[in-house]
């Protein structure tokens, strides 16, 4: 029994208009001497409890403790001023926050190593969430 050729091309037709449901970047082409690599950027909110919760020496024992063990290559750290909405009383808030930039080594766990520091930021200073976006980039030294 043959099947009829007009569903398959009509679904690939289908598929094709509609595109992709993902969102799918064009690749990376890098002129020497930048090299395609991951870049993660981190999003630390300051505030706990409606009030700067996290001082520049807890942020600096923190980047000691879990980030410089974790990324031990370097990374940049700026001051950011961070804005969100509260869930639950719907309003906007801004808080002082800081912003980490990491050019990731490349291994299988750099997923794993960024998301043990946003767990240990939540649990230590009682956030809700870190932000975490991870780019392609060109990059060089």
């Amino acid at each position: 029994m043959r099947l009829p050729l007009l569903p398959v091309f009509g679904a690939a037709v289908l598929m094709a208009a509609m595109g992709s449901s993902r969102a799918e970047a064009p690749a990376l082409a890098c002129v020497a001497p930048q090299q395609v690599r991951q870049v993660a950027e981190l999003l630390f909110g300051r505030n706990i409890g409606g009030r700067l919760g996290v001082s520049e020496a807890a942020w600096g024992r923190f980047v000691t403790r879990e980030l410089t063990p974790r990324f031990p290559d370097g990374l940049t750290v700026t001051n950011a001023i961070g804005q969100w909405r509260d869930p639950t009383a719907g309003r906007i808030v801004h808080e002082p926050s800081k912003r980490v930039e990491i050019v990731l080594p490349g291994n299988g766990d750099d997923q794993a190593r960024l998301e043990a520091v946003a767990h240990a930021y939540k649990e230590e200073f009682r956030q809700r969430s870190v932000g975490i976006i991870v780019r392609p980039a060109c990059v060089s030294f």
